[in-house]
């Protein structure tokens, strides 16, 4: 069954993932708003909206449901060369606006993009809360590669990447890594599967367990320092010095 949900009233509950019925790719709602106490509900249930411009909000609980346990990260032998080469910086939340129109920008292996207007103001909302934030690599001046996601608790819920140089994704995705170990997070939810993800290291677990696994990263409060960064050179990060 697929809930509707009411587009007036960010207070409604959602349905339980771990009982609803097993919909196709995991979706689970249809309808609302993304008004910011209903995207904080929804995260923290593990539910996510992803629709495009033509359809109503569609919120969804895939299962199984792909993440990345930061520790696990796969770093290959070639991008430990690039990240020792340097020459590229890496920050946090200087330019989220930037990240999400580039994230936001067609592929060309797609007809359109999914990040629609409406969700660029929600997102930039959360950022204003302190719980959305953006993780960008710099060539000097020139944003070369970001991802951007939310934060609640020691959860990591990551949202979309760009890359305008080559690896810059996957740059920006061990750096998140480090950071994500060193202050304690559980995983890097990254939703769906794909074979960019896989290649660094992420895997497909049971709705059930991902919920589980969430809740108790969720329980826990957020360590403020992990998103207080000045800038880092890549030849800096751990995974090129090893």
């Amino acid at each position: 069954m697929i809930y509707q949900l009411n587009g007036t009233a960010p207070e409604t509950v959602f349905p339980d993932p771990a009982r609803a019925e097993r919909e196709p790719d995991g979706l689970l709602a249809i309808g609302g708003d993304l008004h910011p106490r209903r995207l904080l509900q929804a995260y923290a249930q593990g539910i996510f909206p992803w629709y495009s411009e033509d359809q109503p909000i569609l919120w969804w609980s895939p299962d199984p449901r792909t993440v990345l346990y930061p520790e696990r990260v796969h770093v290959s032998r070639s991008l430990r060369k690039l990240l020792r080469r340097g020459g590229l910086s890496l920050r946090i939340d200087t330019a989220f606006e930037a990240v999400t129109r580039e994230c936001a920008a067609p592929r060309a292996d797609q007809g359109g993009t999914w990040l629609s207007p409406e969700m660029q103001t929600a997102y930039r909302q959360l950022h204003h809360m302190g719980v959305a934030h953006s993780i960008e690599l710099w060539r000097q001046d020139e944003l070369v590669g970001g991802l951007y996601g939310l934060a609640i608790g020691r959860a990591f819920f990551g949202e979309s990447m760009f890359s305008r140089i080559a690896s810059a994704s996957r740059v920006v995705m061990i750096f998140l890594c480090e950071r994500l170990v060193r202050f304690g997070y559980r995983f890097l939810d990254c939703q769906v599967f794909n074979p960019h993800l896989e290649s660094m290291g992420a895997e497909e677990i049971s709705r059930a367990r991902f919920l589980d696994e969430l809740a108790a990263a969720v329980s826990v409060s957020e360590p403020a320092a992990m998103w207080r960064l000045d800038g880092l050179d890549c030849s800096d990060l751990e995974h090129a010095r090893a």
